[in-house]
Order: C-alpha cells, then structure tokens, then sequence
C-alpha cells in the first residue's frame, strides 16, 4: 500500500505532537451525516469510479489519476508519477497533487475539514482523495486514498485505496486515519463544474491559481464563479482581464462596465473600463470613466492618474 508524507509536519515530530496532548487519542467522534441537506440520500456509491491498483508508494498518482478520469480528464497513474512522486520521500505532497490536478485541466478544490463537506461531494457525484494515516502513534504511515460512497445506516465509507477495488471501512477507523492528517481532502473537476460544497472566497482563489497554470482554461472556472456570486469582484475582472489579453475588446468592456454596475466603488472596474474604451476610440466615455477612477482613490491611485493622463495624451496607458 502506499504512502506519502505530510508537509508540515514530520512523522515523528506529529507522534510526539500526540503523545503529549492528553486528549489526543480520545478526541470526540464527529457526527457524519449530521449538516447534510434533507435531498441527499443516506447512502451513495459512485461505483462508476475508476480503479488503480497502486504500485509501491505509489498511491498519489494512482489517487489523481482516479479522480482525473472520473472528471472527464483522461490520466494513467504511470502518467501523472513524474509530476507528483518524490522518490527521496516515497510519496507525494499535498502540494503536487494540487498542481498536477491544475495543469491537467482540472480545478483542484480543498474541502473544509469536516466530515459532511466530504459526504456531501460524493453524494454530489465526486469522488474525494482523502489523506489518511494508517500507521501506528510512533509509525505513521501516510496514505492517499479516494471515498467514493458512504452508507450512514451502516456507518461505513467505501474507498479506492490501494490494491482493494471497494474497501469498505468502519466510519470510526476512517476517521481516526483521516484525522491524523487534518481531514485533508480535495476534489478536482473541470473548470465548468463547481464543487458541491464551494463557498466563494475559497473557490475564487483556487480559480485564480488554476489560471496561473492553465491560463486558456482560467476563464472557465471565472464564468462558473460568475454564475454562483454574480457579485464577485475579482472573479468579473478576472473574466475581462482575460478577455483583453486575448484583444476581444468588446467583451472585455462588458465585463468591466458589469463590474461598475455591480461595483460603482472598484476604482481598478472604472479604470479598466477607461482603458479598454480608449481603445475603442471612445475617448470622451473613457476619460469619464478614468475620472471616477481617480476619484475613488486607493492604493493604485498613481495607476488611475497615468491612465487618465495617457488618454488625455492621446496614447493608451500600460496596463
């Protein structure tokens, strides 16, 4: 079966954490099933789940690959093993899974660390990379598996992990692995599928690091931000920074007048605003529009006055 480590914090280093906490072996079983909402069923299994047995140490790319292709995005085990396995660790960290789920093509999501954020993803159709710990207090034994079902009725997980197609796992063994790790879990789904569980901020953020990585990709998983908060600032200019990159000035300029509307605060939204009307020689709108910019003020006043300047010059500002 194989193992991975965890970044922050030692093996060792965490059984001593425990050994020195007096509660730690005794902390309160969670209520599994306790928040989800009425619509979602006490048991779900995903059986159409991929399976890869995972070679030695190997359980992270096997883990990916799983969740990849249940997405949609077509990864072998064999060809995610570069991009995440450390052979000086015999693992993989958090981290790589995270950046390989992004240049494939996939919004890596990392769930709040409670148990019904994970029941509630499956039972939406996505399966979950869990890290576990499967060793002992003085040993661990850090783990990557996928949950792909749960029956509450018989308080039990089904998993993808190593060698074994459907373990099924007592809740309270689950647990106790998965909580040694933090209940660190993630989803990765394309980027015009939200997580069931996305709150904005967090699904914002990851939007923005999934367009570092694939930036033709990026403003996918804006637009499906957009259709969740229409009112998300950054997610909108985002979306016509995109658009101006790609010189589709008049899309952009949508963008940015929404942002106003929606914003008529965002000294960047008027900016930006001015900018791409300048460009579409529509001088007089523009330097309106950098005018309440540089009203507005903030920390990027310097940028606004350079912007209306150059309109004023007649030659666009650098953006």
């Amino acid at each position: 079966m194989g193992s991975t480590r965890v970044p922050w914090r030692s093996g060792l280093a965490a059984a001593l954490l425990c050994l020195g906490l007096s509660g730690c072996a005794f902390l309160p079983f969670p209520r599994y099933g306790q928040a989800l909402p009425p619509a979602h069923a006490e048991r779900a299994e995903l059986a159409r789940v991929p399976f890869f047995p995972q070679e030695d140490y190997q359980c992270g790319p096997a883990a990916l690959a799983t969740v990849l292709q249940s997405a949609g995005i077509d990864r072998s085990p064999q060809q995610l093993v570069e991009q995440v396995y450390l052979p000086q660790r015999q693992g993989s960290l958090q981290v790589e899974l995270l950046g390989a789920s992004r240049r494939a093509g996939a919004v890596p999501y990392v769930l709040q660390a409670e148990p019904d954020a994970l029941l509630r993803e499956v039972a939406a159709g996505n399966p979950v990379v869990v890290l576990q710990d499967l060793g002992l207090p003085l040993l661990p034994r850090w783990h990557y598996a996928v949950v792909v079902g749960y029956d509450l009725a018989d308080k039990t997980v089904i998993l993808r992990s190593g060698t074994t197609e459907r373990l099924v796992m007592p809740l309270h063994e689950f647990d106790r692995s998965w909580a040694k790790g933090e209940r660190w879990a993630f989803v990765a789904l394309p980027p015009d599928r939200l997580p069931a569980t996305a709150r904005e901020a967090d699904y914002v953020a990851a939007a923005k690091d999934f367009e570092r990585v694939s930036p033709a990709l990026g403003p996918r998983a804006y637009e499906s931000a957009l259709q969740a908060w229409p009112d998300n600032l950054f997610a909108r200019l985002a979306l016509g920074n995109a658009a101006y990159r790609s010189k589709r000035l008049d899309e952009a300029s949508a963008q940015y007048r929404e942002a106003t509307v929606r914003h008529p605060d965002s000294g960047d939204a008027w900016n930006n605003l001015a900018q791409v009307l300048f460009e579409q020689g529509r001088k007089q709108e523009a330097t309106q529009a950098a005018h309440r910019a540089l009203a507005i003020g903030g920390p990027r006043q310097d940028r606004y006055a350079a912007t209306l300047a150059a309109i004023e010059a007649g030659a666009g500002a650098a953006r």
